[in-house]
């Protein structure tokens, strides 16, 4: 009887303890090396504030320059750039040649405007959703491999634990993003969003789904396809600022520019502010990550003559 006894205890001492142990491991935040403890501070405290959410628990972030750097130049250009040189430049059957126009239009246009946008789409049509793909992937190990900024997997890393679902939200292709994201950062392929196009017979085409994240379309995508309001949303730029304001709870901002003062009808909200100025007048976490020029490549956007964009060496703040 006493034997028994004693294997009940034994049994209940190794529940309790792996229950203990289940229960703090789900809850303890891990600190984000690199960041100020101001900034753990607050994450430690708004995730803590989530164990009681019993629905779904979203977090959106932007890519280009929020999750990886885009210093010098952004992958997709990138990637679209070095492929259109390799099969369709100095070429001249009908395909390369319509191919080197959309090209040619990329080159010369607005590269964050909407039509910059349906160009890229226009000069992957045609492909196979698997060769796009491949495009993609094949340009991040390239180049792009060493970018994924180390803080943003760390905080990846506690939402998982904190029980958030990790969505991606860009305005690039989607299908170049789909492979090299959810390899490198375990996200599911249905949960990294980007700018979609009807695939008929096997093939992409030019025909847009609407709606298209750029600037607005974003926070319009976190309605139409995640379907949540999310409780942090992660940008860094003008682009991100409706997608930001979709936030119910932490809006993150990194490495914001200080320089450019927005203007216009596109400013939107940000009209008069730089990127930082306005979203520390509204409440915003900012964060900073180390983006600077890897000199070790050689960029086909450099190439065809395009300005880099600007660096963010990583400074103590």
């Amino acid at each position: 009887m006493m034997l028994v006894v004693n294997k009940i205890k034994k049994a209940l001492f190794i529940g309790g303890f792996s229950f203990l142990f289940t229960f703090s491991f789900a809850q303890t935040y891990r600190p984000i090396h690199g960041w100020t403890g101001q900034v753990n501070q607050k994450l430690e405290s708004f995730l803590n504030s989530t164990l009681i959410i019993k629905e779904r628990k979203v977090a959106v972030f932007d890519c280009d320059g929020t999750l990886f750097g885009q210093s010098p130049y952004y992958l997709a250009d990138e990637a679209i750039y070095a492929f259109a040189k390799e099969n369709y430049a100095k070429k001249v059957d009908s395909l390369s040649k319509a191919k080197m126009a959309i090209i040619d239009a990329m080159l010369h246009g607005d590269n964050v405007g909407v039509n910059y946008v349906k160009n890229r789409i226009a000069f992957l049509a045609g492909l196979t959703p698997d060769a796009v793909k491949a495009i993609g992937k094949n340009c991040f190990y390239e180049k792009y491999r060493s970018k994924f900024y180390p803080e943003m997997r760390e905080l990846l890393a506690n939402l998982q634990h904190y029980g958030f679902e990790i969505w991606v939200l860009s305005a690039s292709p989607e299908l170049l993003y789909q492979q090299f994201v959810k390899e490198n950062l375990g996200i599911p392929e249905e949960r990294i969003l980007g700018v979609k196009s009807v695939v008929s017979h096997g093939r992409v085409t030019n025909q847009l789904v609407c709606p298209i994240p750029q600037d607005g379309g974003k926070a319009e995508a976190i309605q139409t396809f995640i379907k949540a309001r999310p409780l942090l949303v992660g940008g860094n730029s003008r682009g991100d600022l409706e997608m930001m304001n979709e936030s119910v709870g932490i809006k993150l901002i990194v490495n914001p520019d200080d320089e450019k003062i927005e203007k216009g009808i596109h400013a939107g909200d940000m009209d008069g502010y730089t990127v930082k100025q306005y979203w520390e007048a509204h409440d915003a976490l900012t964060v900073y990550c180390h983006d600077a020029d890897d000199t070790k490549s050689t960029y086909i956007t450099k190439e065809w003559g395009i300005p880099p964009n600007k660096s963010h060496p990583k400074i103590k703040h």
